[in-house]
């Protein structure tokens, strides 16, 4: 009797809470270098994260405290949020996708294309599209 099997998500799915540059540029560092192999990168935005983008903070680095941090990424040419997340869009491999939720606690309405966000969707829609992922980053 033969089974029919599928194949493995092979999705990278990064869910980004904190609006901090370090982790923003983190979850977007694992989105580029996941689809710098091929893979498909899903970018989930909420609160704090969604802020930042709503508000195009995504050039200077800003690391409250530590100067010497963002004097290092300037001095070593490190790529800005901006820079990883246009890698990303460039293979056509990536996804940035708004929570309605949280936009919604913002005080704001989804549009599209509000600072390159691709589509806005709530929990239910976000649980079924990233179901049977397992490579999941959350920040």
């Amino acid at each position: 009797m033969s089974r029919c099997v599928s194949a493995p998500d092979n999705r990278v799915v990064v869910f980004l809470h904190s609006g901090e540059y370090d982790r923003v540029h983190q979850g977007l560092s694992i989105a580029a270098a996941a689809v710098a192999a091929g893979r498909r990168a899903e970018v989930y935005l909420f609160w704090w994260a969604l802020e930042r983008f709503l508000m195009d903070r995504l050039d200077e680095p800003d690391f409250t405290g530590r100067e010497d941090i963002c004097d290092r990424f300037e001095s070593r040419r490190m790529p800005t949020i901006r820079a990883l997340l246009e890698h990303v869009r460039e293979t056509g491999l990536g996804t940035l996708a708004g929570c309605t939720g949280s936009l919604g606690a913002l005080g704001g309405e989804p549009k599209a294309g509000d600072s390159g966000i691709d589509l806005w969707l709530g929990w239910s829609a976000i649980l079924q599209r990233t179901a049977g992922v397992t490579d999941r980053f959350y920040l």
